[in-house]
């Protein structure tokens, strides 16, 4: 029950962009965001993801369809069974369906919201400080690039 609190979602039918995958939505200017994308095509063997920029014209679409205040989202959310997700719950949601030891990370979805999701703004408001800043996204190679939407 503690990931429905925190979560922003609408229920709304399937459309032929979802193909019944779940869909992450990311920063692609973002140099931790792309890291992480890589990170979890890495352990996705299944090919579960599929994966939008924010700033390009299908993730502009799919926040308008699934998010009432796109504005307020600017790095992760997950969209899963036409629900979505944002913040740590988005975050662990998808630890929870990657293989190794990332699955870990899950159990923390336990924790309250309102305690998990400052840890995740602290580090989502710095991550261009921290990380850096990418000029355009990341354009994925011929291997991947089936999972971008």
């Amino acid at each position: 029950m503690a990931e429905f609190n925190s979560a922003i979602f609408i229920m709304i039918n399937t459309t032929s962009i979802l193909k019944k995958k779940e869909i992450i939505l990311f920063d692609g200017h973002c140099i931790l965001c792309n890291r992480l994308i890589l990170f979890i095509i890495k352990k996705d063997p299944k090919s579960i993801f599929q994966f939008a920029a924010l700033e390009s014209e299908t993730g502009k679409k799919i926040r308008a369809k699934y998010l009432s205040n796109t504005n307020s989202i600017n790095s992760f959310v997950l969209i899963q069974n036409n629900i979505a997700f944002t913040k740590s719950t988005a975050a662990l949601k998808v630890a929870y369906q990657l293989k190794g030891f990332s699955k870990i990370l899950s159990v923390f979805i336990i924790i309250p919201p309102f305690l998990r999701d400052p840890i995740y703004n602290m580090i989502a408001s710095n991550r261009f400080k921290w990380f850096g800043r990418q000029a355009s996204c990341m354009i994925p190679n011929d291997t991947i690039s089936s999972r971008f939407l």
